[in-house]
């Protein structure tokens, strides 16, 4: 078996820990000490958070789409597959390191999306962009822990808790969709987004896309009224 090889490691700004790129052949992982944050090779979830939640708002001319969180792409992957040509997806990326693995070693998973007319690219906290602009957003898409328990960040609990959700709900337009990943389910956060004023449906997918292997959770939550 070809041996896992380390690439790169990177701090999380906010004492969150250290991440480290690690690649096996050609395969690449993300990790946080012995905790897998994403492979290359699953990407069925991250997909799912992209076509749940766009596919609620792509017959809207120009939707606004913010994505907490780039990972390996695959959500803005799947985000720019479900909009329509006049779309603005902007992704917040805390790790500066991150968003230059993307442009580096891992330049060939994401295959030139960043390069998508669409796409702004913007090193800062989700929750900066989520607090900026009331009603700016047709869709919110968080992936950026393990779901809503601060495992990379503690600080991230703050995106989870009352006045998180209520900063969502406010950048939210109306009919706007919070998606929220999650490696399980966790029943006082739906209780919490309906607290927020939120209708909320929670659906199980696959890590890799298909039957088999890990289960996860995506939280839709949408504002009420239409935009």
């Amino acid at each position: 078996m070809i041996p896992w090889e380390n690439l790169d490691t990177a701090s999380i700004p906010g004492d969150g820990g250290t991440l480290r790129l690690r690649r096996r052949g050609t395969e690449y992982a993300i990790m946080l000490g012995q905790n897998e944050l994403m492979n290359s090779r699953l990407s069925g979830s991250e997909e799912a958070l992209a076509t749940l939640a766009c596919g609620r708002i792509a017959s809207r001319k120009a939707p606004h789409v913010l994505i907490g969180g780039l990972g390996m792409g695959f959500t803005l992957r799947a985000a720019l597959g479900a909009l329509p040509p006049g779309a603005a997806v902007t992704v917040a990326e805390l790790v500066p390191a991150v968003a230059a693995w993307a442009r580096g070693p891992l330049a060939g998973v994401f295959d030139g999306i960043l390069d998508d007319p669409r796409v702004t690219l913007r090193e800062v906290d989700v929750a900066r962009a989520i607090g900026e602009r009331p009603a700016a957003w047709d869709a919110i898409l968080l992936d950026v822990d393990n779901g809503p328990d601060g495992l990379t960040r503690a600080s991230n609990d703050r995106l989870y808790d009352p006045a998180g959700l209520g900063a969502a709900y406010a950048a939210l337009r109306p009919g706007g969709v919070l998606a929220v990943w999650s490696a399980g389910p966790d029943r006082s956060f739906g209780r919490r987004l309906h607290d927020a004023g939120l209708s909320v449906e929670e659906v199980a997918t696959r890590a890799n896309g298909r039957k088999g292997g890990a289960r996860h959770v995506i939280w839709l939550a949408v504002r009420s009224g239409r935009g």
